[in-house]
């Protein structure tokens, strides 16, 4: 009877996993990617950049986002103030030239304070895209 009960004390499981196979694997990774690190050339992206337009824009409108979510509409050298709903129309008649033909290259240009959110700019652009407006851009002003 002895023999059979130290039989069963003999198998016992073990509850910790072996590690060394994963260690293994982890190491023949990292010798992998250490080789193949320096054989990667990095690729260059070919950024737009400022100011490279090809032919100034006709008619150049801009929309004035203020820190109060009011919205100004400047062309043609005036400045009237309009609301979100009437701005895709206001858009369309401004950028008609001032002999009372329709510009071939006619921009739109939002500008905004800081202080705006940034909601309030997003539909000011979603109204001119829903309205089939094209050559929409955002005014920047560079840091001192």
């Amino acid at each position: 009877m002895p023999a059979v009960s130290s039989r069963g004390r003999g198998r016992r499981t073990m509850s910790e996993p072996n590690m060394v196979p994963f260690i293994d694997v982890m190491l023949v990774l990292l010798i992998i990617f250490m080789v193949t690190a320096p054989l990667i050339t990095p690729s260059m992206i070919d950024l737009p950049s400022v100011g490279k337009a090809s032919k100034q824009p006709d008619v150049v409108v801009q929309i004035v986002v203020g820190k109060d979510d009011k919205l100004e509409l400047r062309a043609h050298e005036t400045t009237a103030p309009v609301t979100l709903s009437a701005l895709a129309s206001a858009v369309r008649r401004a950028q008609t030239r001032p002999d009372g033909g329709q510009a071939e290259r006619a921009a739109v240009v939002i500008s905004a304070d800081k202080a705006v959110r940034y909601e309030s700019v997003v539909k000011v652009m979603d109204t001119l895209q829903r309205a089939g407006i094209e050559r929409v851009g955002l005014s920047v002003q560079l840091a001192d």
